[in-house]
């Protein structure tokens, strides 16, 4: 059992990562896939903000998400961080648990995994993109499902709910609107085997890593761009809601909590049994386990994988 106390395990945390990760400005969302008993990937990162900069600046630079960087950064104005201000960049992953074929969208997370087929001699990666999801209106829904479909500059054809819900705004959608780029749709879209629901661009990038869609699954426009070509049709795709994982890494035992979705309306009781539950699968003998760690790291939901255990 670690001696620290609970008061400490924060200022410990952030010095810890402060001081055994380089501070980089070199972006990287391809990391080359871990053994199987090897869970994380990537590593954190600190950059400095420039005076013009908001956080949403920065997240979308470094392909993060609205949410992602704003928990990452408690205490930092998101749309005045100030001339050299430091930014923790949570480029860290535990990898959902799931197979590692495919795409695997992990929705607490608000983050799409893919895992391509190596060609020959290469080495298996995955890369990893942060994406919006549906609203609580408008789940996402959960499952397993195919790429159905490719199109490049696909039209939108808006179905009579969203029509409706525009309607009630005073304002009057068209029954087709053009590919192009006031095209909701973006310029690329990646049909899913769930009637009606799509991987998809935007014509709004600063919403991607919130809960602003009416189901479907955006990306930036820059990250799809790169996404559409690599993805085949029939690649399995599953969308899972893992709020809480735990993985490891050279011998120590990482969790990573994100706030549940609204609707899952999970009291912080439920959360940290998921997160006991989930380290337990994880656990191998004679190994001590700081129930602290995994408390407040499930109260915070920094996003942040935080080490938990020692031998």
């Amino acid at each position: 059992m670690s001696s620290f106390s609970l008061w400490h395990y924060p200022v410990f945390i952030f010095l810890w990562l402060f001081s055994i990760f380089p501070v980089l400005t070199v972006h990287a969302e391809s990391f080359i896939l871990p053994p199987p008993d090897v869970d994380l990937v990537g590593e954190i990162r600190i950059v400095f903000a420039r005076h013009e900069d908001t956080l949403i600046d920065i997240a979308r630079r470094y392909s993060l998400g609205y949410e992602e960087i704003i928990k990452a950064n408690p205490g930092i104005d998101r749309w005045i961080p100030g001339d050299g201000t430091p930014v923790l960049l949570p480029t860290r992953y535990i990898l959902p648990d799931a197979p590692r074929q495919g795409i695997v969208l992990n929705v607490s997370e608000m983050r799409l995994y893919y895992y391509p087929k190596p060609k020959p001699g290469e080495k298996p990666v995955v890369i990893t993109y942060p994406v919006s999801i549906g609203r609580m209106d408008w789940k996402t829904p959960l499952g397993t499902t195919t790429i159905v479909k490719k199109q490049k500059d696909p039209p939108w054809y808006p179905p009579a709910s969203i029509k409706a819900e525009h309607a009630a705004e005073g304002e009057i959608l068209p029954d087709m609107i053009p590919g192009g780029p006031d095209n909701p749709l973006g310029r690329y879209a990646l049909r899913l085997g769930i009637p009606g629901y799509l991987i998809h661009s935007t014509n709004k990038p600063y919403g991607i890593g919130m809960r602003v869609t009416h189901g479907c699954v955006r990306m930036y426009p820059e990250d799809i761009e790169e996404f559409f070509p690599m993805v085949r049709v029939n690649t399995p795709v599953r969308i899972v809601n893992q709020s809480v994982k735990a993985g490891w890494l050279a011998n120590t035992l990482f969790l990573e909590a994100h706030t549940p979705l609204d609707e899952d309306k999970l009291p912080i009781e439920v959360t940290f049994k998921d997160a006991i539950a989930a380290v337990t699968a994880k656990t191998v003998p004679r190994m001590s386990i700081n129930p602290m760690a995994i408390q407040l790291t499930v109260e915070q939901a920094s996003g942040l994988p935080v080490p938990i255990s020692h031998e």
